[in-house]
């Protein structure tokens, strides 16, 4: 039966290789000032610390930072005794409720959740969701993941594919810098490429598009990638670079033939253009010759 104490900040341990980041922001502020007000509404859970010293914090990490920078110092937490895999899957489920998850944390914390779960026998436990009813078909653990937090199965596999990718390009993905489907092509290179790539970028002050990304992984599958390549790959004009110029066509449909397509408009319009600029290259003729 689960036990409520009384805990010292200082008797609680983060857990190991806790996925999810706690930043000094508004919202950590904001919950600061609540605890000052109304006090820690929600009990932290923990279960005890493994090492022996203490109590590991499963869930209430950011709660902890908040009391910690309010200067309270004795918190309500829920002790319950988990083994390694319902501490991870406990951890997980927790912090996957919270609004604003980055990127690298859903991956890190899928990735956790997975290899929890093949490791319980693609078990559920009373700490996440109820167990799946016994069937002739078992449900894979990434099939049930994915039930479980509403994401596909192919998602899942590309959050945990994030798992690859070196902590400064994973921070340009958390940061919006890199898109997620260009990050997961990226996930493909080897680290040393990835420590190639960052200083490319970093240099060029550039990121790869979809197709640039994809190519590289190519690249770097066939053994053909070097430093070179990525300046070259990132050194070509994107389509969203290029400068367009948009015409109304109605403005202009009633100078062509009914009949024409808008390849034969834009192919005319085109050569109108090359006219024009081939004969303002011809030298003009001089007027008021002497007569």
């Amino acid at each position: 039966m689960d036990e409520i104490k009384l805990l010292k900040l200082n008797q609680l341990h983060d857990f190991a290789n806790h996925p999810f980041k706690v930043e000094e922001n508004t919202e950590l502020c904001e919950l600061m000032r609540s605890i000052e007000t109304e006090g820690v509404l929600v009990p932290l859970l923990a279960r005890p610390n493994p090492g022996g010293d203490g109590y590991e914090l499963i869930s209430g990490h950011r709660r902890k930072a908040a009391c910690a920078w309010a200067r309270i110092t004795d918190v309500p937490v829920v002790v319950r005794d988990l083994d390694d895999n319902q501490a991870v899957i406990a951890m997980v489920d927790s912090n996957l409720q919270r609004e604003h998850i980055k990127p690298s944390e859903k991956a890190f914390a899928y990735k956790m959740k997975l290899v929890a779960m093949n490791r319980q026998g693609q078990r559920t436990d009373t700490t996440s969701v109820q167990a799946e009813p016994k069937s002739n078909h078992p449900i894979r653990s990434n099939e049930l993941l994915a039930k479980q937090v509403g994401e596909s199965v192919a998602q899942i596999k590309r959050y945990v594919r994030l798992t690859n990718l070196i902590p400064k390009i994973l921070d340009m993905v958390d940061d919006e810098r890199i898109a997620f489907t260009i990050a997961v092509e990226l996930s493909y290179l080897t680290e040393e490429e990835q420590f190639e790539l960052y200083a490319v970028m970093d240099l060029e002050q550039c990121t790869p598009s979809l197709s640039q990304a994809n190519r590289m992984k190519r690249m770097s599958q066939s053994g053909k990638l070097d430093m070179d390549m990525m300046y070259e790959v990132l050194g070509e004009e994107k389509p969203n670079q290029r400068e367009q110029i948009k015409i109304n066509a109605d403005s202009l449909s009633k100078y062509f033939p009914p009949d024409y397509t808008p390849k034969q408009k834009v192919e005319l319009i085109e050569q109108l253009v090359k006219d024009w600029h081939e004969q303002q290259t011809i030298t003009p003729v001089r007027k008021g010759r002497g007569r």
